[in-house]
């Protein structure tokens, strides 16, 4: 077993391995003139079970395709060098929200991004929280493991929300699976009912319309859970709506964070709480607001490494309750 990591943030990768039961791997990175680059191993992959984590977030001068040009390039020296198996860790998979044509001419990236991986013979892609898994699984040739954030999130709201009443909110439509699957671990972890609830919403030329909203929300506290917080006026708004109509907390939840500073001072609106996000993009430890709870995806990702090394299911890694799904 192998694991090389090609992640910028110093944290991620170590811990990692760490709960993978294993050291990472050494390697090279060279840098040459007109951005080019090369990658290599320092230990030999023949017959090896090669895992690379790399994530795909811009940062640090270097762009998302940057990266992920790198992160092909490597899958590829391995497997020219005799690797048994090569699976990619990307905890965040780029241009996965673009899975479908919704303008006349429109690209479906995330199937493109699926062949490219193809192309250097990948044998297995990890990804966490993806944007659409339906697509996901259907747009790649070779085995795919999505993990979720589901069990993390429900025992972050079973620890902070003592015996409070909660309700679990999708702040849109495309977010419904995901808020229920939440919710019904949350009432396993606690063992009591949690409210549900979902607003409309609309996006036509970067405006957003629509005022439905189904829920019971008052004195209760929400969590507003989404796949990710980009600019943050999607979960915003829903926090509004919630404290409009009488809830006593709202708390946002994403797997995903790519906020800027005007992002972050919109997070910091009266009607948020608190933000619980993970570290999939590296950008967690650089934010300063106190309201701003971050959890580990690396035991998740370490024990899954660790797991299909051996042979063995994931789906233990993945649910609280113990059954597979």
């Amino acid at each position: 077993m192998q694991i090389f990591d090609l992640t910028p943030d110093p944290a991620l990768g170590p811990d990692v391995a760490r709960h993978a039961g294993h050291p990472l791997t050494p390697l090279e990175l060279r840098s040459f003139g007109g951005g080019q680059h090369k990658l290599r191993p320092l230990v030999s992959v023949r017959g090896e079970d090669v895992f690379v984590l790399s994530a795909l977030n811009a940062g640090d001068g270097l762009s998302v395709n940057d990266l992920l040009v790198r992160l092909l390039f490597f899958i590829a020296t391995c497997r020219d060098h005799g690797a048994e198996r090569v699976t990619a860790v990307v905890p965040w998979l780029p241009y996965a929200r673009k899975d479908r044509m919704t303008k006349a001419r429109d690209p479906i990236s995330s199937r493109y991004v699926a062949q490219l991986f193809d192309a250097v013979r990948t044998d297995v892609v990890i990804t966490i929280d993806v944007h659409n898994q339906a697509a996901f699984q259907n747009g790649f040739r070779c085995q795919t493991v999505h993990l979720d954030t589901c069990r993390l999130f429900s025992n972050e709201i079973a620890a902070r929300a003592g015996e409070a009443p909660v309700t679990v909110m999708s702040p849109d439509g495309g977010g419904l699976k995901r808020a229920e699957l939440l919710r019904q671990s949350v009432e396993l972890v606690r063992n009591k009912p949690a409210g549900f609830a979902f607003m409309e919403k609309h996006r036509s030329g970067g405006v957003v319309s629509g005022h439905l909203f189904a829920g019971t929300v008052e004195d209760h506290e929400v969590w507003i859970v989404d796949d990710m917080i980009e600019s943050g006026e999607t979960m915003l708004r829903a926090a509004r709506a919630c404290r409009e109509r009488g809830a006593r907390s709202v708390h946002l939840m994403a797997t995903h964070m790519f906020c800027g500073a005007e992002d972050i001072g919109r997070l910091k609106d009266p009607a948020i709480d608190t933000v619980t996000v993970t570290d999939t993009t590296g950008r967690t430890a650089d934010l300063p607001d106190l309201r701003i709870h971050r959890l580990s995806v690396a035991p998740m990702i370490g024990q899954c490494l660790a797991r299909m090394h051996q042979g063995q299911a994931v789906s233990p890694v993945l649910d609280p309750s113990g059954m597979t799904r």
